[in-house]
Formats: structure tokens, C-alpha cells, sequence
């Protein structure tokens, strides 16, 4: 899980180093990796059927939150740092606090809600003292997040039914097809998309292909083995890795202020505490299943 982290910790640090816009990156993202997926389920030669009508419309709406979440995400990031875009995501988790019981039907966890409320101080604390501009990239990167939790939850419920590979294979084709109409909506879809670097064009090959491709089937991997509050409460130790990235890379620690960092701290200490006080009370369960 925590390799999968860190390859979306450098999603952030690309948004940065490729010198497209938004929409671009996105679209170039979702079909380089709906491509790498098409070769590989034809050298596995495996069935790419899902089980039923419903199951492909489900999928479907999923892949669309994803392209929704990606042009948000991207869009907050080049209006300000990746740092900032990254750390965004941390209220992904209150989100699913509330989502997930509605979805999957079970109670309410007080100790998420808690944890939830305690990444929200952490992301208020970090934008004391923001610019307009850096406000406008605030928005985009938590409606990014709202979206990122709709992702993380219907996919857990669709996971109990369709594997991993099928999951990510019609979201990406999803994406591609509903970023692709809007482009030719709004007149965009033309030669002058296809105008890149070579350097952009290798960064969006690592993008698509190990930051989407790998990193999205072993995502949905892991959200069937530890839910989705888990998976996206650990997700916000992405800032972390993206924060050391950002400096070393894009030497953004000339532009992050101590109210950042603090807020980062806040973030890894509900991180951390969701782990353990989990831990904790599954090792109790068993410790109790065991004396009887």
C-alpha cells in the first residue's frame, strides 16, 4: 500500500514537470494507461466480460468520478504547488467517513468521524495565511477529494464482484471516452493535442503506465483488504512523500510556511493513530476469540 503511496506522491511532482495543461494530462494519462492495459490483457489472454450490464454501468460512473477527480487535482496543483494539490486529498477521508456506511451498509465509526475532523484541522491549519490564488487552488484540490471518495468507496462495494484488472480496465476506458467527448465539446479535440515534448511524452509514458496502470490495480487490490476509510486515511501520507519530492525536485520549500508543516504533522499523527487504535482492537478480538 505504502509503495502505491509513494508512486501518487510523484503523480503531484509530474503535474509540475509536464508542461501541459490540466485536461491534457489528464486525457493523455487515462489512455496511455487504458492502452497498457488493453496489451496486457491480450498477452494474458484473460476475459475482459464483466458479469453483468450493471456491473459495466457501475464501473462506468466510477471511471467518470475518477477523470472528474484527475482534472480537479491537476488543475489545483498548477494553480499553486504540488505540495499544496496533494495535501488537498487528506479530507478524502472525512468523505468516506460518511459515504461508506450509507454504501456498504454498516454503523457509523466515531473514531473516523474523530480522525476525519482531525485531518480537516490539519488542512486548516496548513492554509492560514493563503493567497486568492492559492484559496481558488484550495477549492479545486477538495472538490478533487470529494470525488477521489466517491472512487474509493463504490469501488470497494464493486470489488466483492469483478477483479481488480476488470475494474481498472473500463474505468480507464470510461475516463478516456468522457474526457475525449469533452474535448470535442468544447473544440479542444484537434491536432494541437498531440503537440508535445519529448520529455512530456516520457514522463506522461511513467504517468500512464506505472502511476495509473500498476498503481490503480493494486489499489483496488488493497481497498478489498482493508477497506476504504483505511486505504484513504493512509493515502494522506502521500503529502509527506510528495512534500520531500516537491523539495528535493522542485525546490518548494522556498514557498511552503511553518503552518504547512504543522498541519502536516496533525495530518501523520491521525494517520498514524488510525493504524494503531485498529491494531490494537483486532489484536483484542482475537486475544478474546482465542480464551473462548
Amino acid at each position: 500500500m505504502h509503495l502505491i503511496i509513494f508512486i501518487w506522491g510523484f503523480t503531484g511532482i509530474l503535474g509540475k514537470l509536464i508542461l501541459l495543461d490540466a485536461i491534457q494530462i489528464v486525457w493523455y494519462r487515462v489512455v496511455i494507461a487504458f492502452v497498457a492495459l488493453s496489451i496486457y490483457f491480450a498477452f494474458t489472454k484473460k476475459s475482459i466480460k464483466t458479469k453483468s450490464t450493471k456491473s459495466f454501468l457501475e464501473i462506468s460512473l466510477v471511471g467518470l468520478f475518477v477523470a472528474i477527480h484527475w482534472l480537479t487535482f491537476y488543475h489545483s496543483i498548477q494553480l499553486s504547488t504540488a505540495s499544496l494539490g496533494i495535501l488537498c486529498l487528506s479530507t478524502t477521508t472525512l468523505h468516506v467517513a460518511w459515504m461508506e456506511p450509507l454504501v456498504m451498509k454498516r454503523k457509523i465509526s466515531l473514531l473516523e468521524i474523530v480522525l476525519s475532523l482531525v485531518v480537516v484541522l490539519g488542512i486548516y491549519i496548513t492554509s492560514s495565511g493563503f493567497t486568492e490564488s492559492e484559496y481558488t487552488a484550495l477549492f479545486y484540490g477538495l472538490i478533487s477529494a470529494l470525488f477521489a471518495a466517491l472512487f474509493s468507496v463504490f469501488n470497494t462495494k464493486i470489488v466483492e464482484k469483478e477483479s481488480a484488472g476488470i475494474i481498472t480496465f473500463y474505468e480507464m476506458l470510461s475516463a478516456s471516452v468522457g474526457i475525449s467527448v469533452f474535448l470535442i465539446i468544447i473544440g479542444r479535440f484537434n491536432f494541437s493535442l498531440f503537440e508535445i515534448s519529448y520529455s512530456d511524452f516520457y514522463w506522461l509514458l511513467f504517468l500512464g503506465i506505472v502511476c495509473t496502470s500498476f498503481a490503480f490495480l493494486a489499489t483496488v487490490i488493497v481497498l478489498k483488504q482493508l477497506g476504504a476509510f483505511t486505504v484513504s486515511l493512509s493515502i494522506n501520507l502521500e503529502p509527506i512523500y510528495t512534500l520531500f519530492l516537491a523539495i528535493f525536485i522542485l525546490n518548494e520549500n522556498d514557498l511552503l510556511s511553518t503552518h504547512f508543516y504543522i498541519g502536516a504533522v496533525v495530518i501523520i499523527i491521525a494517520v498514524l493513530s488510525n493504524g494503531l487504535i485498529k491494531g490494537f482492537v483486532r489484536r483484542k478480538k482475537k486475544c478474546k476469540l482465542n480464551a473462548t
